[in-house]
């Protein structure tokens, strides 16, 4: 059970992230490296670093025993040499596994990566982060209230917060509980009868949609209601090309090696 005691007021009120107060960047590399590395690692962080990024997209979920690793799909055999559902193993269990060999020899034995050790990167080398709360079934709101409640306390010495997303509503309830000065982003596949009045109910304060279903309509629609605008994962300039004329805020993508900055890190 995770014990971590409870934030102060103060510590609360310094997260200030708004749509009209964004300090993200405007490429977010997808899942650390998108598939130039193994995705979720902190070698595809790195990666995506050594192209010049600064802002990463990653997926959270909740071990057994309610610690917060890295892992997209709900079981392991796609993306490690482990099996079954990740959510169903302790930290201790998962953290042995080979996450790496899945992808290429070079990354042979490269770990799960935990979202302590994320974010001790990122803060050391003044990284920005997307946590996107990626629930095990039927964990939904514990696992947006815990990964709200870590985030918080992991990042709470910092300037700029994580931001946080989701597909699932009840995970962004979970943070919009424990963590509700973070901000945070409604995911969408598509956009659907009531996604405006979703983010809404949800406070967010970005709408993040398929490069594929955004409209020009649809995102001044957005940004008139007071919400920044983000799409994933357009990997070509004509769809990059798309949305900037639509007038898009933010991209993630998997192409870091088209669409780069530069910036140094550390190790």
């Amino acid at each position: 059970m995770n014990s971590a005691a409870p934030l102060s007021n103060s510590q609360k009120n310094s997260f200030k992230v708004s749509a009209h107060n964004w300090p993200y960047p405007f490429w977010i590399a997808h899942r650390g490296a998108g598939k130039l590395a193994p995705e979720n690692t902190l070698a595809a962080f790195r990666l995506g670093a050594s192209y010049g990024y600064t802002m990463f997209e990653c997926d959270v979920k909740l071990s057994l025993d309610e610690q917060a690793f890295l892992l997209h799909d709900d079981t392991l055999e796609r993306t490690s040499n482990g099996q079954g559902v990740g959510g169903n193993l302790n930290l201790s269990q998962l953290i042995q596994l080979d996450a790496g060999s899945w992808h290429s020899r070079t990354y042979a034995g490269e770990p799960l990566a935990t979202l302590n050790a994320v974010s001790a990167f990122c803060q050391k080398n003044d990284f920005f982060i997307n946590l996107e709360i990626k629930p095990s079934p039927n964990l939904d709101f514990k696992t947006g209230e815990l990964v709200g409640l870590m985030a918080m306390q992991m990042w709470q010495d910092c300037a700029i917060p994580p931001f946080l997303s989701s597909f699932q509503i009840d995970a962004l309830r979970g943070a919009q509980k424990t963590a509700p000065n973070l901000p945070r982003g409604l995911l969408l596949e598509h956009l659907n009868d009531d996604w405006l009045g979703m983010a809404k109910e949800l406070e967010c304060c970005a709408v993040i949609c398929d490069h594929e279903f955004w409209t020009e309509q649809a995102i001044h629609l957005a940004k008139a209601n007071g919400f920044k605008t983000l799409s994933y994962t357009p990997n070509t300039l004509d769809a990059v090309q798309r949305l900037i004329d639509f007038g898009i805020e933010g991209i993630i993508t998997d192409r870091v090696d088209l669409f780069s900055a530069a910036k140094p890190i550390k190790t």
